[in-house]
C-alpha cells in the first residue's frame, strides 16, 4: 500500500532513533542490579505504544520483572492479533570482546551494534512502528494486542501465571512473534517451528575442602576431572547422545520434509569462515541444517571449578560445576526430558564424588502448520515485499512461551522473524541490519491485511 510506504519513508530516521534510545537502557533481566533499568525499559515501551496509537497500555507487576500490555480494539467482528515480544536482554559479558559499549549503540556498515539490537528489541519494535504506520494512515484491518515481557531471557518464569490470570484480556485469534531469523534478504524464510529447551546445573563435590594437589593428588578424586569425564561420556563416537531414553519420543522427520528443508541455500565454506572453524561437528547422518533444526542436542554452556585467577595455585578443588542445556524437537516434552537427563547424570556419578543436578528453565518445542491461515498470511506478506515466496525452515532456538500460549489461549503462533543467524545473539557485538529492521516494518502490515482477508 502506497500510504504505508510513504509514511514509513517519511519517518524512517525517527523510527531508527527511537530504537537506539531503547537499546541504551541496560534491561538485563538476569542481574538484580538492573531492576530499576527493567522498570525504566517497561515505561519506555509503554510510552512508545501509546505514541504509536494504542488506546490502552498498562504495566503489570509480577513477582519478577513487569509485563507491558497494550491494545487497540476496533471491532469485535474483526480478527484479533496478539503480538508477543520481550524487552529484556542477555548479560553483555564478556565486555572486553565488544567493539563498542553494549548499551551504547553504534551504527557501522548499515548495522546497529548493541545488546538487544536483534534479540528482541529491534524485532519487537518493528511491530510497534508497523502498528503506528497503520493507525496513522487509518488502515488498521485487525484488532491488535501487545504483550511485551521482561523475563524471556531467564525462562519467562512468571509469564505462565500472568497468562492464566489474564486469559480474557489476552484472548486472540493468532499470536505473532518476531524473535527468530530468516536466511537473508535475498532468500527470505519463515521458521515453521522452534526447538524446546531443558537447562540444568550440575554440581560435583569431592573432598570437604580444597586440597593441596601435591599432598593429596593421586589419592582423592578431582571433581573437575570426574565432571569432565561424565560430560565426555554424554556423546559417542558418532556424536549421538548416549543418555538412555533421550531419543524415545523424537518425532522423526519424513524424507519429503527433509528434502524441502534441504532446499534452503547453504554454503559450508562460508559457514565455517564466518565462525572461524576448520571443520564442523555434529551427529552423524544429518546435514548441518538438520542438526540445528530437526535434531535434539546437548551442549555444555559453562564449566568451572578450582582456581581460575591470575598465576598458579596448585589446588585439588572441592567442587566443580557445569551448566548443560538440551534443545528438544517435536514430541519431546521439556519436563520429561529434564528428568531423563538428571536421572542419567545422577546414576552415572561414581561413588567417590557426590553429584547434584538442579533444573533451571525450559520449554516445549512448537510447530506452525504450513497449511494454516496464520502461516499463509505470513508467507503472502513476505512474498509481497520481497518479490519471492519464503522458504519454510526449522529454527534452532527456543521460544518456550509458544507451546504455553497454545495450551492456555488456544490459538496458533506464527513466526515472522527478520534477524539473521549471524547477528551474534547472546554474544559480544550483537547486531541488527538496518535494512532488515525497515523490511520488517514494511512487511508486517501486510500480514495483518492478509490475515484479516482470510478470516472474513
Amino acid at each position: 500500500m502506497q500510504a504505508w510506504k510513504d509514511y514509513q519513508q517519511q519517518h524512517k530516521d525517527r523510527f531508527l532513533n527511537e530504537l537506539l534510545e531503547l537499546l541504551r537502557i541496560p534491561s538485563v533481566s538476569a542481574r538484580s542490579e538492573h531492576k530499576n533499568d527493567m522498570i525504566s525499559c517497561a515505561e519506555a515501551v509503554k510510552q512508545r505504544l501509546l505514541e504509536a496509537g494504542a488506546d490502552t497500555v498498562e504495566i503489570y507487576s509480577t513477582p519478577g520483572h513487569p509485563v507491558v500490555y497494550g491494545e487497540k480494539l476496533l471491532d469485535p467482528s474483526k480478527p484479533t492479533v496478539l503480538v508477543y515480544g520481550h524487552y529484556d536482554v542477555q548479560p553483555p559479558d564478556p565486555l572486553e570482546l565488544w567493539h563498542s559499549g553494549p548499551f551504547e549503540p553504534v551504527i557501522k556498515d548499515g548495522k546497529v551494534y548493541a545488546r538487544g539490537a536483534c534479540d528482541d528489541k529491534g524485532q519487537f519494535y518493528m511491530h510497534v512502528k508497523a502498528f503506528e504506520t497503520m493507525t496513522q494512515t487509518n488502515s488498521l484491518p485487525v484488532n491488535i494486542k501487545f504483550l511485551i515481557e521482561g523475563e524471556e531471557e531467564i525462562g519467562s518464569r512468571n509469564l505462565q501465571d500472568f497468562v492464566e490470570a489474564h486469559k480474557e484480556l489476552l484472548k486472540a485469534d493468532v499470536i505473532l512473534i518476531s524473535d527468530t531469523a530468516m536466511l537473508s534478504l535475498e532468500n527470505p524464510s519463515i521458521d515453521v517451528g522452534v526447538r524446546g529447551l531443558t537447562y540444568i546445573e550440575v554440581e560435583v563435590t569431592g573432598p570437604n575442602r580444597d586440597l593441596h594437589s601435591g599432598v593429596y593428588g593421586g589419592a582423592v578424586a578431582n571433581p573437575i576431572t570426574i565432571l569432565a569425564k561424565m560430560i565426555a561420556s554424554l556423546h559417542d563416537e558418532n556424536n549421538h547422545i548416549t543418555i538412555p531414553g533421550f531419543y524415545d519420543d523424537v518425532l522423526e522427520v519424513s524424507a519429503a520434509e527433509r528434502a524441502e528443508l534441504g532446499k534452503a541455500p547453504y554454503d559450508e565454506a562460508e559457514y565455517k569462515k564466518d565462525l572461524g572453524v576448520q571443520e564442523l561437528w555434529g551427529e552423524k547422518g544429518f546435514t548441518t541444517n538438520e542438526r540445528t533444526g530437526i535434531r535434539p542436542t546437548l551442549e555444555v554452556n559453562g564449566i568451572w571449578g578450582g582456581y581460575t585467577g591470575e598465576g598458579a595455585k596448585t589446588v585439588l578443588p572441592s567442587k566443580a560445576f557445569a551448566k548443560i542445556s538440551c534443545r528438544l524437537v517435536p514430541n519431546q516434552g521439556s519436563e520429561k526430558m529434564t528428568q531423563v537427563v538428571i536421572d542419567h547424570i545422577l546414576k552415572s556419578a561414581p561413588a567417590y564424588v557426590e553429584v547434584k543436578a538442579t533444573p533451571h528453565h525450559g520449554g516445549d518445542p512448537y510447530m506452525t502448520p504450513v497449511q494454516s491461515d496464520e502461516y499463509r498470511a505470513a508467507s503472502k506478506a513476505i512474498e509481497t515485499t520481497f518479490g519471492k515466496a519464503p522458504i519454510p525452515v526449522r529454527g534452532g532456538g527456543s521460544i518456550p512461551i509458544t507451546a504455553l500460549f497454545e495450551s492456555i489461549l488456544n490459538c496458533k503462533t506464527v513466526f515472522l522473524g527478520f534477524g539473521l543467524d549471524s547477528d551474534n545473539l547472546h554474544s559480544p557485538n550483537e547486531k541488527f541490519d538496518i535494512a532488515n529492521f525497515y523490511k520488517g516494518i514494511e512487511t508486517i502490515p501486510y500480514f495483518h491485511q492478509y490475515y484479516a482477508e482470510m478470516k472474513k
